[in-house]
């Protein structure tokens, strides 16, 4: 096994499957069953889901909400998701907790490094809900924030497509895969991994991200034993 302990970053669009809003039962068990293939082989796993699914602040501020409400409530659409997958990994008899950047009482537990490191090291899968807990920071920040706080090998950022390319491959057939970039040289080529805030977070803190596609059952246990399948961004 290449990585010890991880954090897993899905979107909540993926949760839709092939629906348009909300969450798919297919592709949530589909999830847990990846995820829980994982941990039977020891691997530690916190897990960061986006809620694009059920609502995003960006969107809602478009609309002429308020951006710090919008915000907040794409917190508690993460916490909504986050509660979906800690059930579906339960049916898969995966001991699972859900702690939360927000106070979300009697569903979660406040997030704490602390704490979520003694669940990982007590072998349960920490999913960690609500971003940063604060408004104006991604799903993505949240995601290499609680990289940095659990001490993880690795981001892993499991998307629909298998790595990093030159291109959007769904829109430029001539797109070409990286197998390994440092941070250096996504910042200059401007590609869109992960957003700014991010990616300087896990560069400082050396958390090296590695992209993949999380749609392909199997995957995930490949990315975690060592298997070359989608593109590594790490420093030099």
């Amino acid at each position: 096994m290449k990585y010890n302990r991880v954090l897993l970053k899905l979107s909540g669009e993926s949760l839709m499957g092939s629906q348009s809003y909300g969450i798919d039962p297919g592709r949530l068990a589909e999830y847990a069953a990846q995820i829980a293939s994982v941990v039977k082989t020891g691997c530690q796993i916190g897990i960061v889901i986006g809620g694009g699914n059920i609502f995003r602040g960006l969107q809602g501020a478009a609309k002429g909400m308020d951006r710090i409400q919008g915000d907040y409530m794409g917190m508690m659409a993460t916490v909504i998701n986050s509660m979906a997958l800690q059930s579906a990994l339960e049916k898969e008899g995966i001991k699972a907790v859900l702690l939360s950047g927000l106070s979300v009482d009697p569903v979660c537990e406040k997030m704490s490094s602390r704490r979520a490191i003694d669940y990982l090291e007590r072998g349960y899968t920490v999913i960690m809900a609500a971003g940063t807990g604060n408004p104006f920071f991604t799903t993505d920040s949240g995601a290499a924030l609680r990289a940095v706080e659990i001490r993880a090998d690795v981001l892993l950022k499991g998307t629909r497509v298998d790595g990093v390319y030159t291109a959007d491959p769904e829109k430029d057939k001539t797109a070409t895969k990286y197998t390994t970039l440092s941070f250096a040289e996504a910042y200059e080529k401007k590609l869109k991994i992960m957003d700014l805030t991010a990616f300087t977070l896990c560069e400082e803190n050396n958390v090296p991200i590695y992209v993949f596609d999380m749609d392909t059952p199997g995957n995930l246990a490949k990315v975690v034993q060592g298997e070359e399948i989608g593109t590594l961004v790490h420093k030099k």
